[in-house]
């Protein structure tokens, strides 16, 4: 009988022995239209045909749209183009009036919030890997809420009230976390896009002043549960790669092919890292031919997972609508092919 899905990739995560290499494919609303069309599956069951090792639970809220009804706003305030396939906020709600104390904060306490992870967690019986979501945890959440530009510009000129919005959104997600770790959720899972293509978004300096201390306290409750901790960050964070294993970080996503050499991460951390991730959504899956698709999923299993562990192999993001059908087929022919 082989293992679950779940077994497989605690197993990977910690470069112990695997029967194959976990395998995870996202995509956009969009995109998950055309493959479930494409393949014939309804799209409640798209995630079992893609042969999905992990299940990301969220909190559930009531959706408010704006009058055009173009406008969606997430349960912090912030206001998204639904008809975007990427994450472009359209309406930050402390761009103007920065005062923290009269915004109407979400109530991380709210009972029903979790009960739609609740019912995902049991209905599973144990199959998946079960990991809360937590994107645009700190420096994304701080930056959606003020605008990217008031951000930064407040990160130097008006430290105290960076610090207190992160501050406030720390507590918010701490009283998150342990509520999913009551119901039983397997690793912690972050996102927070710290890296630009080659470089960072912000100094490392001010990094580790206003962002690790708080990425720590989060990352705390999963390490002292002895659970993996997922971190997604976009680009080239290879600057602060020791401070993440240093605050608990046990795998990186997406481990980005054009931003971050995989040969340099395994030369460099060996089993100290794993990894999720690792084929290009920027360049091979969206323009190269099938041939290439496959041949990437072998270098990176190849240059990230030498002894066939310590990888959850994926497209770096989410799939788009950009990315042609055959190189989706190529894709899944390569994860059976090179994966064993």
């Amino acid at each position: 009988m082989p293992p679950s899905h779940k077994s497989r990739t605690l197993q990977a995560l910690v470069h112990k022995y695997i029967d194959r290499i976990p395998t995870q494919i996202t995509y956009t609303k969009k995109m998950g239209e055309i493959l479930s069309t494409h393949f014939g599956v309804h799209l409640g069951e798209l995630d079992a045909f893609l042969d999905n090792h992990m299940i990301r639970v969220d909190i559930a809220y009531e959706r408010v749209r704006s009058k055009d009804k173009l406008i969606v706003f997430d349960w912090w305030g912030v206001g998204f183009n639904d008809e975007e396939e990427g994450y472009l906020p359209s309406i930050s709600p402390l761009a103007v009036n920065k005062d923290l104390e009269a915004y109407n904060w979400p109530d991380p306490n709210t009972e029903s919030l979790l009960n739609t992870a609740d019912q995902i967690i049991q209905a599973d019986k144990g199959e998946h890997f079960i990991v809360p979501n937590f994107g645009f945890v700190l420096f994304e959440r701080g930056w959606t809420l003020r605008g990217f530009e008031n951000f930064l510009i407040d990160m130097v000129m008006d430290p105290f009230f960076v610090e207190e919005l992160l501050e406030r959104i720390t507590e918010i997600q701490l009283v998150l976390i342990n509520r999913f770790l009551n119901l039983g959720v397997n690793g912690g899972y972050f996102g927070d896009d710290y890296g630009a293509q080659t470089n960072m978004l912000i100094s490392p300096n001010l990094w580790r002043t206003m962002i690790k201390p708080r990425l720590r306290r989060l990352f705390a409750p999963f390490r002292e549960a002895g659970l993996p901790i997922i971190m997604h960050s976009d680009g080239n964070i290879s600057e602060i790669l020791d401070d993440l294993l240093e605050i608990g970080l046990t795998t990186l996503n997406p481990v980005q092919p054009e931003v971050i050499d995989h040969t340099w991460l395994m030369n460099t951390y060996g089993d100290r890292l794993s990894y999720y991730g690792g084929i290009s959504t920027q360049a091979v899956l969206p323009h190269g031919s099938p041939d290439e698709v496959k041949n990437s999923i072998a270098d990176c299993i190849h240059r990230l997972a030498p002894e066939k562990t310590g990888l959850l192999i994926a497209p770096s993001h989410r799939l788009m609508s950009d990315i042609p059908i055959r190189n989706v087929e190529a894709l899944l022919e390569g994860f059976e092919k090179y994966g064993k």
